[in-house]
């Protein structure tokens, strides 16, 4: 995190540290040598600032799915924030891909700048000294699998909060211009830390950005021997920035560690804040701070701008990802060595850029890249002899889909046989059959040997963006808004093009016309980025705003949309549907009224734009290659996205003899699987001569679900049934849970099952819980369900914020049931602290910090588990 004051100052820090530019059109060449050796694959970029919730939030396969390597999180306990705390997060981390942990540990204090002060500036650090000890012992406590990925990090943006100048600051002596206070602090700190839990990891000075002065914060920590075991700073201006700022850090420990212990070595360095709002979830931005942090060999954790447990902008819901999550899920695909790449315009930011893998033993080159839109050529040179004289291509295309917009698989828009000429391989895209790209996707390039593949056929799709700024507005109350997040504002959210409409909103009588023009007859999938601000007055009382659909000013067809809810206003997801038009040109109109007058918009949206895009009836399901894969050994893990939780069919596709074994979410089967919404671990592993080559998704109905509607359900206590317009049934169940011990439940009598066993219970549920925020951050709340089955011990479900009580999500559990009736009970409490005795709510009465409430509920459905 950092202060909201600096938000003024990214442009000028932008410009001081970095090179931003913007180059005329030229021909754009970036060139990848496979003969080069830069280093072995890092994957330093996949990390996060207060990216995980707790235990269970989001779900452990987006975790695993990106290869999370290093979380920073506030102290446990800590009152900063709701969630994110240290040693509950820890465990999901660790489990899921074996990541660290960094413990901010100022973040035990409230308010930021940080209210910390106990006294004068000795008093106050004496006082702080020993609350870090206190966490320190709590971490001693833990199992040594879980506290050997631990990393303590003493102080958090001194320069410009403890240590800087104001009424919060030790003694209002800037640290750059006098850092003695600082340096005593920090020694104490570490020594203390060092004695209470020898070998512990220690991290810091972790200032805003790298200032000079911590050359000479590294020469004070040498003579007195308090270095940190990890360097870490901040970089929120732009990608350029990360190489010049590691260059120059290398260049002091060369210089400074020469003559001592150090010399010759080169510590660990987390960057563990990075990058600003123009830059998080969207692809085209997020590949170049990727191929920065990854040629500086560094450690790397984006920054916590908005609302924790998602991932820093990468997590939808709680198992979905975005298309920043697809980005770095391909980047934890990269194995081997990495390449040395030459962009077009080297160490400048908002240009084309990339990184490059060579994995030698499994003779596969993998290329991430993006950041501009038009032709480009990527010149694959020194490819090795061992591909073949003719080498597969296939290329994945990352779109942007919004900050809170669930994303599929990334699109294959090439995938075919091209000769290798005397080493060298020239590909241009925007010519030759190769997409023009598009400044906010990335892209994956595969090459792999050629001899004996046969790559599917892809055919081109058509799709076409239309900007609402550039609609026709009818009607009163539409008016454009922006310039929203660019290079020059870096603090602002990335929209399409810069610019929205707005105004959608209730009493308004307003109508926006986008005049759209289509190669053939057909159905085309319409996507509306969209944006419902949550906490808007007229927002709040139905969720989603409501608009009206219709083509060419027709009743027929007309659609009710709901243009769905972002934390903050241009923060964008998307609402999708399906249309049918004639080969020609149309005018589809977003209104605020229906057309004969009965229905109107209740809310406040604004639009970015529609796409549409040519669907293909021929497609009925999904395949993964085994190039997008990871593979280890026998086995292959494929990452399966399901729009909806449900059955689905699973079909390996695999060469030779041999048998294939397939797991699902960690559980075996054969072909038939329940699939979660969203994103699913899937392992395929060989015996014998058998080699994969791929998977297939179809979904399928199967049996239908048990429905049990909440309001149908046994309510007890303050628990209440109400009007909820969203509701499957016009109604919910709310208020479930408060203090410890209560008896405010749901229960659902009689759950029948044919057979025992295991069963996916699929909640639809809300949560609209929201602390007040205290700066930037909006501060949601998760709740936790406290599910027990025929009276059994409870198991904790941890339900994500959906930012209104009427607007309802599906997450699914397994659990184990009897055959006949089953009860299941839903309840609702505050968690105690680590401590299992005391509670946030004691600690910080009037602050928010734990939910006491489980989701409201809609109602469950209840499928066998093939």
């Amino acid at each position: 995190m950092t202060q909201p004051l600096r938000r003024s100052a990214s442009v000028l820090i932008a410009a001081l540290l970095g090179s931003v530019a913007m180059p005329a059109l030229a021909q754009e060449r970036m060139t990848v040598d496979l003969a080069s050796d830069t280093g072995a694959f890092h994957g330093g970029a996949s990390g996060t600032l207060y990216g995980l919730y707790d235990a269970r939030l989001p779900h452990p396969n987006l975790v695993e799915g990106i290869g999370l390597r290093t979380v920073s999180t506030k102290a446990q306990d800590g009152p900063q924030h709701p969630g994110a705390d240290a040693l509950e997060v820890s465990t999901l981390l660790t489990d899921a891909s074996g990541g660290d942990t960094y413990i901010y540990m100022t973040d035990i204090n409230r308010e930021f700048p940080y209210d910390w002060k106990t006294g004068d500036c000795a008093q106050s650090v004496t006082n702080y000294i020993e609350k870090l000890r206190a966490q320190v012992r709590q971490v001693k406590g833990m199992a040594p699998r879980y506290r050997d990925r631990i990393v303590f990090v003493p102080f958090n943006e001194p320069d410009g909060n403890m240590f800087a100048e104001g009424p919060k600051s030790c003694n209002n002596v800037r640290w750059q211009k006098d850092p003695t206070a600082f340096n005593d602090a920090w020694d104490r700190a570490v020594r203390m830390i060092r004695q209470e839990l020898p070998g512990a990891r220690i991290a810091g000075p972790n200032t805003s950005i790298l200032y000079p002065e911590v050359e000479g914060f590294l020469r004070h920590a040498i003579a007195v021997e308090t270095m940190p075991d990890i360097v870490t700073w901040h970089e929120l201006s732009n990608p350029a920035a990360v190489r010049t700022s590691v260059r120059k850090y290398r260049e002091w420990e060369d210089r400074l560690f020469a003559g001592t212990k150090w010399q010759g070595r080169h510590l660990p360095v987390n960057i563990n804040e990075y990058a600003y709002n123009y830059h998080t979830s969207v692809p085209g931005q997020m590949v170049q701070w990727v191929a920065a942090i990854e040629d500086s060999k560094v450690d790397a954790d984006i920054a916590y701008w908005n609302i924790d447990g998602n991932l820093s902008d990468s997590a939808v819901q709680a198992n979905r990802g975005n298309g920043q999550w697809w980005l770095l899920n391909a980047y934890a695909t990269m194995s081997g060595h990495t390449l040395a790449v030459t962009p077009p315009h080297p160490d400048q930011s908002y240009t084309l850029q990339g990184v490059a893998t060579l994995d030698p033993a499994r003779r596969q080159m993998r290329l991430l890249f993006g950041g501009k839109s038009g032709d480009a050529t990527v010149a694959l040179t020194h490819v090795p002899a061992s591909f073949g004289e003719t080498v597969r291509v296939r290329v994945r295309e990352i779109d942007w889909t919004g900050q809170l917009g669930d994303s599929p698989p990334p699109v294959v828009v090439g995938d075919r046989l091209v000769p290798v000429k005397d080493g060298q391989i020239d590909l241009t895209f925007g010519r030759d059959g190769w997409p023009a790209l598009r400044e906010e996707a990335a892209y994956v390039l595969v090459l792999s040997p050629g001899q004996g593949v046969r790559p599917a056929a892809v055919a081109p799709r058509w799709r076409q963006d239309y900007e609402a700024e550039k609609a026709t507005r009818q009607g009163q109350g539409l008016t454009v808004r922006g310039p929203e997040g660019s290079p020059d504002h870096v603090d602002r959210f990335h929209v399409s093009n810069g610019y929205l409409v707005e105004g959608f909103k209730t009493g308004t009588d307003a109508a926006l016309d986008f005049a759209v023009d289509v190669p053939r007859d057909g159905r085309y999938d319409l996507r509306v980025l969209a944006n419902s601000f949550n906490k808007d007055p007229l927002v709040e009382p139905q969720g989603a705003t409501n608009v009206f659909l219709r083509i060419d000013g027709k009743p027929e067809g007309e659609t009710e949309l709901f243009l769905p809810l972002g934390y903050k206003p241009a923060v964008l997801d998307h609402a999708d549907t399906v249309v049918t038009l004639t080969r020609g040109r149309h005018i589809l109109t977003l209104a605020t009224r229906s057309l004969d007058g009965t229905r109107r918009t209740q809310g406040n949206a604004m639009v970015d734009r529609i796409t549409l895009t040519a669907a293909d009836p021929a497609v009925t399901a999904t395949r993964y290659d085994v190039a997008d894969a990871v593979v280890k050994g026998g086995s292959a893990t494929f990452w399966v996205y399901a729009a909806k939780d449900g059955l689905a069919r699973l079909s390996p596709d695999a060469s030779g003899g041999g048998a294939v074994r397939m797991a699902v979410n960690g559980r075996a089967t054969k072909g038939r699987a329940f699939l979660l919404g969203g994103i699913n671990k899937v392992v395929l592993t060989t015996t014998g001569s058998a080699a994969v080559r791929g998977l297939s998704m179809t979904p399928k109905n199967g049996p239908a679900p048990y429905l049990y509607e909440a309001e149908d359900a046994q309510v007890a206590g303050t628990a209440r049934i109400a009007a909820a317009s969203r509701a499957s049934g016009g109604r919910a169940v709310f208020a479930i849970g408060g203090a410890p011990g209560n008896g405010n439940t749901l229960t659902f009598p009689r759950v029948m099952a044919p057979r025992a066993g295991t069963y996916a219970l699929t909640l639809r549920f809300s949560n609209e819980e929201q602390a007040k925020a205290t700066h930037y951050n909006p501060d949601p709340l998760a709740r936790i369900a406290r599910i027990s089955v025929n009276g059994g011990k409870p198991m904790l479900v941890s339900a994500p914020h959906s930012f209104n009580a009427n607007n309802w999500w599906e997450m699914t559990v397994p659990v184990a049931l009897k055959a006949g009736a089953n009860t299941i009970r839903i309840a609702g409490e505050e968690q105690p602290n680590w401590d299992g005795r005391t509670y946030a709510s004691q600690s910080w009465p009037g602050v928010q910090l734990r939910s006491a409430y489980a989701p409201n509920i809609d109602r469950i459905a209840v499928t066998p588990m093939p």
